[in-house]
């Protein structure tokens, strides 16, 4: 029934049906062999919601209910901005495929902090994770984050920057790194000024469309900043020529199926150029259990998913979770830890 209305009110409708309780009561708990600690952080299972779908953290204990072992919220700016003009989100249901222009909508990180706030009186289900943005408007993008890391930084179980979306001009520029080394470097100087050592881990979002040496520079600068992790991949500019879909040339990010290939030879590229010394959160086309377990073996400790919620409905997450504990033990894998990066042995 919702495919049947356009994408921005079909994702809005489950929001409000969220927040109203129209959701699964949380599963029983996962296959202990799905089971990973990453930053001195418990996660039931590797499987999260990746950002984008609940910008404003309006509905984190809802997402969680649908069996998630960790939940992402944003992108937050630190001004609220009503995005991209719509039209702004395409379904490509012949190649299980989403293109979005949304443009960083949300509601602010004071909106944010409130929200984030209610959902910290208790403790939640997995570890939540914030995805900060800039300012359509901002000329100080460093400023930008640094205002978005003072206020939500202390809801954080991790604070990801997003340098990766092709939705707002001038973004990706700051994957450069000069401009990484800056902003890094900025970030985890005001973390540990404000938190100590409560400070949360600190994760950068990049794109899948980067040059080898685009790469080579992310891993450098990631390692000599002692970054906590990388998550790969953003959704891409690019278009496949196997896109079928009515609106495969509408501008945006494609994400969702025709991801799934590019975004996971990026994964592993990334794993052998870190030497797998940095965790990273594998996102991009993951809509099966066998999916998720290849991006664990290219050098995922954790996996993200969203589109794929698009087509398969919210029984998804766990058949994933089922499939991936039955294709470790065909492995001989008693955890899932243990099949990090195995396809580079």
């Amino acid at each position: 029934m919702l495919r049947l209305l356009n994408p921005e009110t079909a994702h809005d409708l489950t929001l409000w049906a969220l927040k109203r309780g129209m959701s699964p009561s949380r599963p029983d708990e996962s296959d202990p062999a799905l089971a990973v600690t990453l930053w001195n952080r418990s996660f039931d299972n590797p499987i999260g919601l990746a950002a984008g779908f609940d910008k404003n953290a309006a509905v984190v204990g809802p997402v969680f209910g649908l069996g998630f072992g960790f939940v992402e919220i944003g992108s937050v700016t630190p001004r609220a901005q009503p995005g991209n003009p719509k039209p702004r989100i395409f379904r490509l249901p012949e190649d299980r495929g989403v293109i979005n222009r949304l443009g960083f909508n949300n509601a602010g990180s004071d909106a944010a902090a409130e929200s984030l706030r209610k959902w910290r009186e208790g403790p939640l289900p997995g570890p939540l994770g914030v995805n900060l943005g800039k300012n359509r408007d901002a000329e100080d993008a460093v400023g930008d984050y640094l205002a978005g890391a003072k206020a939500l930084g202390g809801f954080a179980d991790y604070l990801v920057i997003n340098v990766s979306s092709p939705n707002t001009p001038g973004l990706r520029a700051l994957q450069g790194r000069s401009e990484l080394d800056d902003l890094i470097g900025a970030i985890k100087s005001a973390l540990q000024e404000n938190y100590a050592d409560k400070a949360p881990p600190l994760v950068l979002k990049i794109a899948p469309d980067l040059t080898d040496q685009d790469m080579k520079d992310i891993a450098e600068v990631a390692l000599e900043h002692g970054l906590d992790g990388l998550t790969v991949s953003n959704t891409t500019i690019t278009r496949p020529d196997s896109l079928r879909g009515n609106d495969r040339e509408e501008t945006g990010g494609l994400s969702g199926r025709p991801l799934f290939n590019l975004s996971t030879r990026v994964l592993g590229d990334v794993y052998r150029l870190t030497e797998g010394r940095i965790p990273l959160i594998g996102v991009g086309g993951v809509g099966t259990g066998a999916d998720a377990y290849a991006k664990i073996r290219a050098g995922a400790s954790l996996v993200q998913l969203y589109s794929a919620l698009v087509y398969e409905g919210p029984g998804l997450v766990e058949r994933i979770k089922r499939d991936l504990a039955q294709l470790l033990r065909r492995d001989g894998y008693e955890r899932v830890t243990d099949a990090v990066g195995a396809a580079h042995r």
